[in-house]
């Protein structure tokens, strides 16, 4: 394995047990190696962040490129697993971290929001297949998109889920039920047109 992602899933296993109070030191500690050697490929803790925050929503998307190509599914199947994709290693970190990155490292929150709110294509093909296909409704696609981005940025942004100890995936799960249920054409459904 190469240094870069030895770091890399050790500060992810830091961020699990400590959320952004990690520091470089408990880094260090955690991989066994001096902070001099993390400082040789990050400049510093902001620098790790921001390789982090990519390097999450990469897993995020190969995860959702394997949805896409399963020809084993249908396109409700899809859309369902790809808005609830979420890569096995990240499974069970606490996201009242990110809800912290937003108070200490601004920048980086906007680089979370901007993944967020970008990359819709495919869940957007998908929900203008299953309109043409009749097992999706008729519905506006930019109030899905919203309903779907404002649920995750609350998560983020408050501590309900810590609250009423739900996990991130727990809700996320939630919310996809919800919109995909609500969206699905049930047996004997007329179906309702909205512009």
């Amino acid at each position: 394995m190469e240094l870069r992602d030895r770091i890399m899933e050790g500060a992810i296993t830091c961020f699990r047990e400590k959320g952004i109070r990690f520091t470089m030191d408990d880094l260090a500690e955690k991989l066994g190696m001096s902070k001099k050697t993390i400082y040789t490929v990050f400049a510093g803790k902001h620098e790790l962040l921001v390789a982090m925050v990519e390097h999450v929503f990469f897993s995020i998307k190969e995860s959702e490129n394997k949805v896409l190509w399963d020809k084993n599914l249908t396109t409700v199947e899809k859309l369902r697993k790809l808005m609830g994709v979420f890569p096995d290693a990240y499974r069970d970190i606490n996201f009242q971290g990110v809800f912290e990155l937003r108070e200490k490292y601004p920048e980086i929150y906007e680089i979370v929001e901007e993944k967020l709110e970008t990359g819709w294509e495919a869940t957007i093909a998908l929900l203008e297949q299953g309109m043409t296909e009749g097992t999706i409704r008729k519905i506006s696609i930019p109030i899905f998109k919203m309903m779907f981005e404002a649920s995750l940025e609350q998560f983020f942004q408050r501590d309900i889920l810590q609250k009423n100890s739900i996990s991130y995936q727990q809700a996320l799960t939630e919310v996809v039920d919800i919109l995909i249920d609500g969206v699905v054409i049930a047996p004997g459904d007329a179906g309702m047109v909205t512009k």
